[in-house]
């Protein structure tokens, strides 16, 4: 066994429940983006939320053991991404990254945005074109250190 198995079979529950992330993530007491990427193998749980999500995945105490286990994270199969919508992402930073990267350096100077000081929100906004994806990364600045 190991933690890819364990996402597989939260997956599979999650489907045969009619399960949704946002409940998931109530339960654990984290955001929904947090719990889903926790979820999908990418976070590490802590004793107790790995224990609730044992109870609503059903898993055995070793598998609630791999959720706590420090994940190899930003493992796409592929160095670019087959997905449709996960290549949309791939394709945004393709052609918008430098300009990303521009504004960011112009506004803070020379450094990074965190993804560990880091959060997301993902809703739905409506409109009467089509309903819009809204996506909003919040990420700490982090300034290089000059030595």
């Amino acid at each position: 066994m190991n933690r890819n198995d364990v996402t597989e079979k939260i997956i599979a529950t999650k489907v045969s429940k009619g399960l949704k992330w946002e409940d998931v993530a109530k339960k654990v007491g984290l955001s929904k983006e947090w719990v889903t990427a926790g979820c999908l193998g990418q976070m590490t749980f802590d004793a107790k939320q790995a224990k609730i999500l044992g109870k609503i995945f059903g898993l055995s105490v070793e598998e609630q053991k791999w959720l706590q286990v420090v994940p190899y994270k930003g493992s796409l199969p592929t160095p670019v991404p087959t997905d449709p919508l996960i290549y949309r992402w791939y394709e945004i930073v393709s052609v918008y990254g430098s300009t990303i990267k521009e504004l960011i350096h112009e506004e803070f100077g020379d450094g990074i945005m965190s993804a560990i000081d880091f959060s997301m929100d993902i809703v739905r906004q409506p409109d009467p074109k089509g309903d819009r994806v809204n996506v909003v990364l919040s990420g700490k600045f982090l300034p290089y250190k000059q030595y």
